[in-house]
């Protein structure tokens, strides 16, 4: 009896109070975001999607980071293996998704599936982390992610139409530097990794930094962006069985 009135008390709760708190805490974020998601829609009417395509993309997909990349790397014939390729590039540019569903499973998995497995699709690098932020401080109500993610996921859906329009006129992104945007973005992303265990960190950063230039210069293609994800992975593996021993 005491383990189950455990797990209830346990169990994250539900408000609208938490929906208004993760909307404001959101919203610091919005304008990096806001200018990442111009800069993907402006790369989408450069690359000739039609109107309904990029709404699609950026409706369903809902993966900046990846989308970026799969549009820079899209073929200009595709064939099956280039499809593969494409997909092993996305899905690795989105693995850290696998590391944030799980971090999220200790405050989230008690909820029933139906409640929270759909909302996972609106997972985003920066509403993690402000989640995360708000768990790690003993919050406990769920609203605060929904509330966080719908704002940003209505941001974005805002900002990419804006760039899309835009992008139409716009023939040299790199002119406005648009094409630092998702560099800036990154970097932007790794300052609050930083805090506490930043030098233990810029091993691995670093590594998959070297590997990823020195792949890019050697090896045409985006294979450097694969190259550079596996050995900053296996790097900061090795280091931490080497300081558990």
């Amino acid at each position: 009896m005491t383990d189950d009135r455990s797990a209830v008390a346990d169990r994250p709760s539900w408000s609208l109070e938490g929906l208004r708190l993760g909307a404001a805490l959101m919203l610091p974020a919005l304008p990096g975001m806001m200018a990442f998601a111009i800069a993907i829609g402006a790369t989408e009417a450069r690359k000739g999607f039609a109107p309904i395509e990029a709404a699609l993309m950026n409706l369903v997909v809902y993966a900046g980071a990846s989308q970026m990349v799969a549009m820079e790397a899209w073929p200009q014939r595709v064939t099956p293996a280039s499809v593969w390729a494409l997909a092993f590039l996305v899905a690795t540019v989105n693995a850290r998704m696998l590391l944030f569903g799980a971090s999220l499973r200790p405050w989230l998995g008690s909820l029933p599936a139906w409640q929270i497995y759909p909302l996972l699709q609106l997972t985003t690098d920066p509403g993690w982390i402000i989640c995360m932020r708000y768990r790690a401080k003993g919050g406990n109500d769920a609203g605060v992610f929904v509330g966080g993610a719908l704002v940003v996921w209505v941001a974005w859906l805002a900002a990419t139409t804006a760039g899309y329009l835009m992008g139409a006129l716009v023939a040299d992104p790199r002119k406005i530097a648009l094409d630092l945007v998702l560099p800036i973005f990154f970097a932007a992303m790794l300052v609050p990794l930083w805090s506490g265990r930043g030098r233990r960190r810029a091993v691995g950063w670093g590594i998959a930094g070297a590997v990823a230039l020195a792949t890019e210069r050697l090896v045409p293609g985006w294979w450097f962006v694969i190259a550079g994800a596996l050995a900053g992975s296996f790097a900061e593996a090795f280091l931490d069985e080497a300081r558990d021993v």
